[in-house]
């Protein structure tokens, strides 16, 4: 049977065992959020010997050439030893300069010790002074907003989210990988339709990708549409109304799940050209794409990110 260590400690495991359940069934705490090789939460670093992995493309060339592994893709078939990521030498710190609440929605704005380059739309991982990591998407745009922002959903308890409701200003957060999603915005698209469909939070990196467009003198229309489970789950209102008060190309729809299937029935493309971006929980997503098909967006226009339960 192969042997697994870290740091000082050894033991065996079954031969094809998944690392991350390896290391958390022995109490490493490795943390994780989709499983899927998205999140990036359970890096790990390989110093000996060498995993099964299932997504080796997941990481870039130079993250493998430093020993990195998603330990959820990773299966054990020889001896091997691994380090921890440590989010006190491998993640930068950064300080809480804002923390305002949005409903149930927590608008946390960070300050990196060292500057961040990043586009609208990326995730960034945060690592809480408890050693809990979850991927959040940036709400902030690069050149305009002095900090980072992000949204984050409270409603429900969570290893992350329960301990963020008591941070303050001048708190300290540790920042690890930052990710491209599926999600950006293209200045070849400035004269084209865009569409812009969140559920929830969902609306975090559109809502930086809305001002991202518009900063960039988007001429094409911009519809956005964001679905909540009310009327007061719509966070965003005011300064979404605001926009598109200031912006006469901009149609803003906030719906309620009652009122989803007349607003997707409405969608109707006055151009091929159209670009559409959602993002959500995987059923809304999957329900916004199905749509945008019907409506005649083109599949290869249609671009996604999924926001994946937390525990």
């Amino acid at each position: 049977m192969p042997e697994l260590q870290v740091g000082e400690r050894q033991w065996s495991v079954a031969p094809g065992s998944n690392l991350l359940d390896a290391l958390n069934d022995a109490g490493c705490g490795v943390p994780y959020s989709c499983r899927a090789g998205s999140c990036h939460a359970c890096l790990v670093r390989c110093v000996d010997g060498e995993p099964e992995d299932g997504r080796p493309e997941a990481l870039s060339a130079a993250q493998r050439e430093a020993g990195w592994r998603l330990a959820c893709q990773c299966r054990v078939g020889m001896d091997l030893r691994v380090a921890l990521f440590d989010p006190q030498t491998d993640g930068q710190p950064a300080r809480v300069v804002a923390v305002e609440w949005l409903g149930e929605v927590l608008r946390l704005r960070l300050q990196p010790l060292n500057g961040l380059r990043y586009q609208a739309g990326q995730h960034l991982l945060l690592w809480n002074a408890l050693g809990v990591a979850r991927p959040y998407s940036l709400a902030s745009v690069p050149g305009e907003d002095p900090w980072l922002e992000f949204h984050i959903d409270c409603r429900q308890p969570g290893a992350f989210c329960t301990p963020a409701r008591h941070l303050v200003e001048g708190a300290e957060l540790r920042l690890g990988e930052l990710r491209a999603g599926g999600l950006h915005y293209d200045p070849d698209w400035q004269e084209r339709p865009l569409w812009l469909l969140a559920a929830g939070t969902g609306l975090a990196p559109l809502w930086g990708i809305l001002r991202e467009a518009l900063r960039q003198e988007h001429r094409g229309q911009i519809r956005l549409l964001h679905l909540a489970r009310d009327e007061g789950g719509h966070y965003l209102a005011e300064e979404l109304k605001e926009r598109a008060a200031q912006h006469p190309q901009l149609q803003v729809e906030l719906v309620t799940p009652t009122g989803l299937p007349m607003a997707l029935a409405a969608l109707r493309v006055q151009s091929r050209q159209t670009v559409a971006l959602v993002c959500g929980a995987p059923g809304s997503v999957e329900e916004f794409s199905r749509r945008l098909f019907l409506a005649g967006v083109p599949r290869n226009q249609v671009y996604s990110d999924l926001f994946v339960g937390h525990v």
